[in-house]
């Protein structure tokens, strides 16, 4: 076939009003060949672009990026300051959004109050599955309706999670593609058992646990989970999302004009606990915040009067603009940890903590407290790490691949009692465990196990230096605090010494904050390191640990991937996760491909009593759980053995072994039953919500009328 050059004539482009758009370019056939093609073109200002056989005008065309539209057409969206880049930093969800990350595929649950789950903007991601009453031990978490409207507080976190999004109502959740559930369990007595059964609820189906509440905010309490509320947060970790381990969200608390310090709470410095600060718009401390070295990241929140706050959904089919408190940045960082989870669903739970502290931004936050740590990241009492962003996490999310085992430095430091001057120190030399299978390289969670009795428990400081010289404040001034009670066992713990060596001096200091009289003794004192064998910071993040699947069965499951990576679920990964073995498996016939006889790259399980393994069989284990032995002349693990680490003034008798698997398990004997109830005893929480004050509410997108917001916000 003979093809003929072609002058693509230029004289700029002429707009018209048509259906079809005519430029005043032309593709034009000159038949005597490319050089003549040349020289016309050179003569007459022309430009060449080589051979066609064909003779048109031009016509402008439609064409499209085929990316996801990031921005929502909900008509309150324009409301939602947080999410729309209205300010800076923001927290970069239209970044996520626009690589076509929407929570799709994961599984969120909000322990609170109840979740209206007929809502218009929340009934198409409702998920029965991931909702349970245990206030009234049904399947039904519809939130109690009275004048006061006191029971909206976990609608309004549930919408800020996974309210749709292109519906015509209200706004959009951060992740508005996943599945959202409601556990109702503040709406009545709480108990220990209503706790663990609310934070074991569905594990395999459960991904996420969004939680805003916690003991009262007043200045004065130290308080945190009972012994079955601390056994579920254990083996969420150990055994959720197979093995994964389940992710805890928490609020980390509104006590800041009390005083209030969140490493007095037991459940926002658990190790398994992501604990979640607040900042304004303009990137303020909030005058509720509380500042501790457990809080972990932050996200937006309220402020003053003149700031604006949260906007989401509200009981009665409605919608608010007035959402405020830690209990509105909770559920943001749970969906935009969704997010991350759909871009690496097989991300662990220390997996997650590490990529938010490497995505949190401190960038324009003010706090009088910021200070470098030892690894030269910016880290607050007040903010943790700094911003999430979401647009960061997903990206480290997809070349992240998982920390190795988690190891358990214990160093007991003091079993002679010693009497507490007003400036008392106390130094130990660590070597991490060097020589033994709990060396560590790079710290994660610190933790001080301490008892001391004191004549005013308020007036007391404690700080904890880590050998590179990270100051962690780990309960500061309460003067609302006047306790003669001191702490009995309780467990402090910080985050602000994160990839740091634990190897040389740490420094435990005790200051008199209060009146020259006050007097007291430090009876026990234990450094607990957790961390990894690995260099954490010598990580190079450069290359993407997911791939393209090649051959996949009907319901999605991949079979065969790209060289080198192995299927696991739907996904193609570069590694195997914990739990899981690199091995190979014949690709089962298709319809596409009906002689198969290929094998191909696979993750399959390892024995359940294993965390990591070269084969199927219990003396195949090459790394056992947190709290299991590992016996090397038989490759096996043992059972973990769950540690014990809050004893609060408030906590009962521990349970026993029977009561503890009606709770977890669901056995449903009637004399376990009531022997969990009579042993179980009755808190008092709150919501992490200021003040009450006015709030507008929201009608399907318009303004409608103002209540009074005088129950959890």
């Amino acid at each position: 076939m003979i093809t003929w050059p072609m002058v693509f004539v230029i004289f700029g482009l002429h707009w018209a009003l048509a259906i079809k758009i005519y430029t005043n370019s032309w593709a034009v056939q000159v038949p005597t060949g490319p050089k003549e093609v040349e020289r016309i073109a050179k003569k007459l200002g022309f430009i060449s672009l080589g051979q066609v056989h064909w003779f048109e005008q031009q016509t402008i065309n439609q064409r499209y990026k085929r990316q996801f539209k990031a921005v929502p057409t909900d008509p309150c969206f324009w409301k939602q300051w947080y999410l729309n880049n209205d300010v800076k930093p923001n927290l970069g969800v239209l970044t996520a959004w626009s690589q076509g990350y929407t929570g799709a595929g994961v599984v969120v649950t909000v322990l609170d109050d109840g979740i209206e789950k007929d809502h218009p903007d929340l009934s198409a991601n409702y998920d029965p599955m991931a909702s349970y009453d245990f206030n009234s031990n049904d399947p039904d978490p519809q939130p109690r309706y009275n004048p006061s409207d006191e029971n909206r507080h976990g609608t309004r976190c549930a919408g800020e999670v996974a309210a749709a999004a292109y519906n015509n109502i209200c706004g959009a959740g951060i992740a508005f593609n996943s599945k959202i559930g409601g556990i109702r369990m503040l709406d009545g007595l709480i108990t220990d058992v209503i706790e663990a059964q609310s934070l074991s609820l569905n594990p395999q189906h459960i991904h996420i646990y969004s939680a805003s509440w916690g003991p009262e905010d007043d200045g004065k309490r130290v308080d945190g989970p009972g012994p079955l509320a601390e056994e579920a947060f254990f083996w969420g970790a150990v055994n959720g999302r197979g093995g994964l381990g389940s992710i805890f969200v928490w609020a980390s608390g509104n006590g800041g004009l009390q005083y209030d310090n969140c490493n007095c709470d037991g459940y926002t410095n658990s190790i398994y606990t992501l604990s979640v600060g607040s900042t304004t718009e303009h990137g303020n401390v909030p005058w509720y915040s509380e500042a501790c070295a457990s809080t972990l990241t932050t996200t937006f929140s309220s402020g003053i009067s003149t700031e604006r706050k949260i906007l989401t959904t509200d009981i009665r089919l409605r919608c608010t603009d007035q959402h405020s408190g830690t209990s509105a940045s909770a559920p943001l960082a749970a969906g935009i940890i969704a997010l991350a989870l759909e871009a690496n669903p097989a991300l662990t739970w220390r997996d997650l903590q590490h990529i938010v502290v490497r995505a949190s931004n401190p960038s324009n936050l003010s706090a009088e407290d910021w200070a470098v740590n030892g690894v030269g990241r910016k880290v607050s009492h007040y903010y943790g790490y700094g911003l999430l962003d979401a647009g960061r996490i997903v990206d480290l999310a997809q070349k992240w691949q998982t920390a190795g085992v988690q190891r358990i430095c214990v160093v007991k430091v003091l079993t002679t009692p010693q009497v507490l001057t007003s400036n008392h120190i106390v130094r130990q030399h660590v070597d991490g465990c060097t020589g033994t299978s709990s060396y560590i390289q790079s710290l994660e969670h610190v933790q001080a196990k301490i008892s001391l009795s004191y004549s005013r428990r308020g007036d007391l400081e404690i700080s904890l230096i880590s050998p590179m010289g990270t100051r962690s404040v780990l309960v500061a001034l309460r003067p609302y605090d006047t306790s003669t009670k001191g702490y009995k066992n309780w467990t402090f713990m910080s985050t602000h010494t994160w990839d740091e060596k634990p190897q040389g001096t740490w420094t435990l200091k005790f200051v008199n904050k209060g009146d020259f009289t006050n007097t007291g003794f430090l009876h026990d004192f234990t450094l607990v390191l957790y961390g990894t064998d690995e260099d954490m910071m010598g990580r190079r993040l450069e290359h993407a640990v997911l791939s393209d699947c090649v051959t996949r069965d009907k319901s999605g499951k991949c079979h065969e991937c790209k060289s080198s990576f192995y299927a696991f679920g739907n996904l193609c990964l570069s590694y195997c996760p914990p739990k899981f073995f690199k091995t190979f498996k014949k690709i089962p016939k298709t319809h596409t491909n009906p002689q198969s006889s290929r094998f191909a790259l696979t993750c399959d399980s390892c024995h359940p009593s294993c965390y990591m393994c070269k084969g199927y069989s219990a003396n195949d284990c090459i790394a056992c759980p947190p709290f299991s032995t590992y016996d090397e002349t038989m490759n096996s693990c043992s059972q973990p053995s769950f540690p014990k680490t809050h004893h609060t003034i408030s906590n009962p008798s521990h349970l026993p072994q029977a009561a503890i698997v009606t709770v977890i398990f669901g056995v449903t004997i009637p004399l376990f039953c009531l022997f969990t109830f009579i042993f179980s005893s009755v808190k008092v929480f709150q919501g992490r919500h200021p003040a009450a004050q006015p709030s507008s509410t929201i009608e399907m997108g318009s303004l409608t009328g103002v209540t009074q917001d005088g129950a959890a916000t």
